[in-house]
């Protein structure tokens, strides 16, 4: 039987479905990139969105976990993304190649750049919102990683004098502090996106790989199957109170 909430505001019977979280995701996110994270309010959204304001609140009990669930449906884009890149080309399945491509497409992106490279302080209380909501994902995502870089050890094109976790943790390092001097107008640096990416590229080549004889098809492939396992752990985050 299709559950059905009666808005407040109108006092219709409106069936819930998928469709219409769609819709207040796409709302969300057309103000994010017209206005700003700071401007847009729950009332904007519903407006823009066609429903009235308990509607969104059915389905999102803040703005910071609206916020979330447009970023969540982001990075399963994302996620998909990678892992198609890997089974195109072996290459994008180094953690240097991978990480430049995401990053270049944050950047042309105007719905995710905001959010994961936009200001520090929407990034603080996203990551507060996602704390209670996303430790399961956390969990398989770190697992994942760990599974990524013992394939690549094996296939000798990561050294092995540092334990994984210290390479996992040295990655995310230089792989955030990339990420957070985006969201900061006055950090110094080349300003030309691709400039930056190539740095970024160049300082985790450094750090964790091995020159050597490019990555076999099966290997990529099954670094394609791990990033592709997250998909159905990336939660909706719809519903939450």
């Amino acid at each position: 039987m299709e559950r059905v909430y009666r808005d407040r505001m109108t006092g219709s019977a409106i069936p819930v479905t998928r469709s219409r979280e769609d819709r207040l995701l796409d709302a969300a996110a057309d103000l994010l990139v017209r206005w700003g994270y700071q401007r847009v309010t729950i009332d904007e959204v519903a407006r823009r969105a066609g429903v009235g304001k308990g509607t969104v609140y059915l389905h999102f009990r803040t703005k910071d976990a609206l916020f979330l669930a447009v970023l969540m449906r982001s990075h399963r884009t994302v996620t998909a993304g990678m892992a198609d890149r890997m089974e195109a080309d072996p290459a994008e399945a180094l953690p240097a190649r991978a990480v430049r491509s995401i990053y270049r497409e944050l950047l042309d992106d105007p719905v995710t750049r905001p959010l994961y490279l936009g200001d520090p302080e929407v990034l603080g209380r996203l990551a507060h919102e996602a704390a209670a909501a996303l430790g399961d994902l956390t969990a398989k995502r770190t697992e994942v990683g760990r599974r990524w870089f013992s394939l690549l050890r094996e296939a000798g094109r990561m050294p092995t004098d540092l334990p994984i976790d210290a390479q996992m943790h040295l990655f995310s390092a230089v792989t955030t502090g990339f990420f957070f001097l985006d969201g900061m107008p006055t950090a110094p640096g080349p300003t030309d996106p691709d400039a930056r990416a190539d740095l970024l590229e160049h300082a985790l080549r450094s750090a964790l790989e091995i020159p050597g004889a490019p990555l076999t098809r099966e290997c990529a492939a099954e670094c394609a199957a791990l990033f592709r396992s997250l998909l159905d752990d990336i939660p909706t985050l719809s519903g939450t109170r």
